[in-house]
């Protein structure tokens, strides 16, 4: 299956890039929540961060990164969200590994909301322990 990313990766959606290396690209995305709004994808399809091999995972941050300093000169926001998804539970749109890169201004009418639980100090230890980082 070939996603819209690497369409646009090859041209034959027009998109508006703003930056390309070796691993990854990034373009203005076309659904701007505020002027700004970047993508950034890695250039090998995959679908998620779960996928992906370190080093595409290292370029799409450090270009993340790159890309907020840039925004945060040019737009001047009052803050940045950095927005990564994985799978449509994880609210994944397009299965494509990308970071949004968003500036945010106060009362903007983007919102992020999901439920606060409080398990208590028990539950998380006991969750802490089945998470085995390799």
């Amino acid at each position: 299956m070939t996603t819209i990313f690497e369409k646009i990766l090859c041209g034959e959606i027009p998109s508006v890039k703003i930056y390309e290396d070796a691993l990854v690209f990034a373009f203005m995305d076309a659904g701007q929540v505020n002027p700004g709004h970047v993508l950034v994808a890695t250039k090998k399809p995959y679908e998620t961060l779960l996928d992906a091999d370190e080093e595409s995972v290292i370029a799409l941050m450090r270009a993340a990164h790159k890309i907020a300093k840039a925004i945060q000169i040019a737009f001047q926001p009052e803050g940045i969200t950095l927005l990564q998804t994985n799978k449509p539970a994880g609210w994944q749109t397009v299965p494509h590994l990308h970071m949004h890169v968003v500036p945010r201004f106060l009362n903007d009418g983007a919102e992020l909301v999901w439920p606060r639980n409080n398990p208590g100090i028990e539950k998380m230890r006991e969750c802490a322990a089945k998470i085995n980082v390799l």
